[in-house]
């Protein structure tokens, strides 16, 4: 992929990111979703299983692992058909954006690739000033930012 089409990816990403960051402030039920929603739709566990064409057992089991965070993506699927929902799911980055995420990685990287170079050029007498060193992190950070290389993850 080039620069160019990085560049879409990534702006179009972040359009979407913002559309989903209201999703970020949403807490998730206790008992989690599905029985949350089976709850207030004043839906039997029997109920629910037979939609699911399930045992009761089989529905209690999927609510619990849904609870503890162990549940797969089709099942929920599964769930939501049944109750006449959407399923949606999706990732907000912590920092709002990807755009944010590596400029933010970017701006470290670059410090500490400059601050190494700096302190082997202290070594030999010929140390930067603070200026300097901030216009340097500032250009590198940049470059980086423009090429996102693999080595920004490491």
């Amino acid at each position: 992929m080039n620069k160019l089409q990085r560049k879409i990816l990534i702006e179009q990403l972040d359009k979407k990111f913002k559309k989903l960051s209201i999703l970020d402030e949403i807490q998730i039920p206790e008992k989690g979703w599905i029985n949350t929603i089976r709850t207030a739709l004043n839906m039997s566990l029997s109920q629910l299983a037979k939609r699911l064409k399930k045992t009761i057992p089989s529905v209690k089991e999927i609510e619990e692992r849904e609870a503890n965070k162990n549940i797969t993506l089709k099942k929920l699927m599964e769930v939501a058909e049944a109750l006449g929902l959407k399923f949606v799911y999706g990732f907000v980055p912590k920092e709002k954006s990807l755009e944010k995420k590596i400029e933010s990685r970017a701006l470290r990287v670059a410090e500490n690739i400059v601050m190494r170079t700096s302190h082997m050029m202290s070594l030999e007498e010929q140390q930067l000033s603070k200026d300097r060193l901030k216009k340097a992190i500032k250009e590198r950070a940049e470059k980086i930012k423009q090429e996102i290389p693999k080595y920004l993850w490491d």
